[in-house]
């Protein structure tokens, strides 16, 4: 029992005993069959790894290493004694997941089949409202390994270039191409496999002709091309795909709803048109750039949400493609887009069509997804299959908060976009799963949300089914939760 002094406001010193803490029976038990004259050397130890923990591939090597770095516990020892066992047990040479393991999943599938770590307005450094948008969150995020950007692009104050921020609110842009530089400077510093970007364009076509020549100018070589601007037939493999980037858009909704306002008064008297013209400019910038919001700073949250009605911030997400026909895209722009995004006119049931010769990406809100899955959970899943599904918070999780993403994966979404500013269980439930192979940000789906039945039925999330494999785990607390402090 080792002892310990401390001084007491510089007058006087205490002296503390410290009890070492004394490994659980569990641990004794495993050490004593793991061990010989109460020692356990290299070939000891790795028979421990690979038949208790499982790593099969462990070697004599790593298992020498291990005894090394616990060397200064053990100078006179050739192996582990109880004492150092027990805090290798707990230590950072023994994490839950081994990073040593690497990417094992296959990474040869098309797109569809895994689940991507997506982040959502992934440029806000705070609250959905107010927050300053920098390049900081990207960077940040592209670091852990997310690998799915989201951008909002608006045109600036002065109409001539792209700003990101979130339209309808009071949060302080930051331009596009600085976005678009620290995405080429660190999209592959935690992962190799592609980087997606999803634009949520509010733009006019001569700006996005502008965002055409920024990106490709930008991301060069590294920037993944389509052969044509058609419809993908089908998603690439993220292995075919590494270290490029994919952009994914969709035309803008209220350029598009500005636009088709202004047609319909083309039959107007001239002095009509002159009276009237002023006041659809009005409205149409109000529709194309968005309404104006209260300060917070005189009024509350609720005064926010009345002003809005019932609209979902993130509205805007979606759109029907029907109105593609209907608006003269940057044909350069056109070109970029890798992942086609759309929501067809109809129903939910329009939406979930599964076509055979064109994939796209959809995006429905967390609250869609609840209802959808109510009464449409395997046309979810069959889509799924082939096709992107994202899922976004609700307009209402201003505090950048986040929901449940087990929602979303037992359906097959692809894309469970989240706060990555944001904090709580979900966000670290997040951060868990894609520490998984490898944290590459790919996680590959069970082959139940990708495979089919003899009668070409798919899987049922709500479907009761037998437990085929029951997991029990022991917790211990930590050498440090054991140490006691006696006088």
């Amino acid at each position: 029992m080792s002892k310990q002094t401390y001084s007491v406001c510089l007058c006087w010193r205490r002296r503390f005993k410290l009890a070492l803490a004394e490994a659980p029976s569990e641990i004794k038990s495993l050490f004593e069959q793991y061990s010989e004259n109460e020692v356990m050397t290299a070939p000891l130890l790795q028979r421990f790894l690979v038949e208790v923990q499982r790593q099969e591939k462990a070697t004599e090597e790593d298992a020498q290493a291990i005894i090394d770095s616990f060397r200064h516990f053990h100078r006179r020892s050739l192996g582990l004694n109880l004492e150092t066992f027990f805090k290798f047990l707990f230590s950072d040479n023994n994490p839950p997941l081994l990073p040593s393991n690497g990417v094992h999943h296959d990474m040869t599938l098309p797109l569809s089949h895994y689940f991507i770590y997506t982040g959502h307005n992934s440029y806000l450094t705070g609250n959905q409202l107010s927050s300053d948008c920098s390049d900081v969150p990207i960077i940040n995020a592209l670091k852990r390994g997310v690998r799915v950007i989201e951008l909002d692009i608006w045109p600036n104050a002065s109409k001539d270039n792209i700003d990101v921020l979130h339209g309808r609110t009071l949060t302080t842009p930051v331009e596009l191409i600085r976005c678009l530089r620290s995405i080429k400077e660190h999209a592959f510093v935690a992962s190799e496999y592609p980087v997606v970007i999803t634009l949520e364009d509010h733009l006019t076509p001569d700006l996005q002709a502008k965002v055409a020549e920024m990106v490709t100018e930008t991301f060069g070589d590294i920037l993944f091309s389509p052969p044509s601007s058609e419809s993908v037939k089908d998603f690439l493999s993220p292995e075919s795909l590494n270290k490029r980037i994919i952009i994914s858009t969709k035309p803008p909704k209220e350029y598009l709803e500005a636009k088709e306002k202004e047609k319909g008064d083309e039959s107007q008297t001239e002095k009509e048109k002159g009276d009237d013209s002023r006041q659809r400019k009005a409205s149409g910038e109000d529709e194309t750039w968005g309404k104006e919001v209260p300060s917070l700073r005189g009024g509350t949250i609720a005064d926010y949400k009345d002003n809005n009605g019932d609209e979902d911030l993130n509205d805007d997400e979606e759109f029907d493609e029907a109105d593609k026909s209907n608006h003269n895209e940057a044909p350069e722009y056109r070109r970029l887009i890798a992942i086609h995004a759309g929501k067809p006119k109809g129903g939910l049931k329009e939406c979930l069509k599964v076509e055979p010769d064109k994939v796209r990406r959809l995006s429905l809100s967390e609250q869609q997804l609840e209802k959808a899955a109510i009464n449409h959970g395997k046309d979810i899943v069959r889509f799924t299959q082939r096709n992107i599904l994202r899922v976004y918070p609700k307009g209402t999780r201003i505090d950048s908060s986040n929901y449940n993403p087990l929602i979303g994966w037992m359906h097959g979404a692809q894309m469970v976009a989240f706060n990555m500013q944001g904090y709580g269980r979900s966000l670290w439930l997040m951060h868990g799963m894609f520490r998984a192979n490898g944290g590459c940000g790919y996680v590959k789906k069970p082959d139940f949300l990708v495979n089919t039945g003899p009668n070409n039925e798919v899987f049922d999330p709500k479907a009761k089914l037998n437990v085929k494999t029951t997991l029990k785990a022991r917790l211990f607390p930590s050498i440090s939760c054991l140490i006691k402090y006696h006088l």
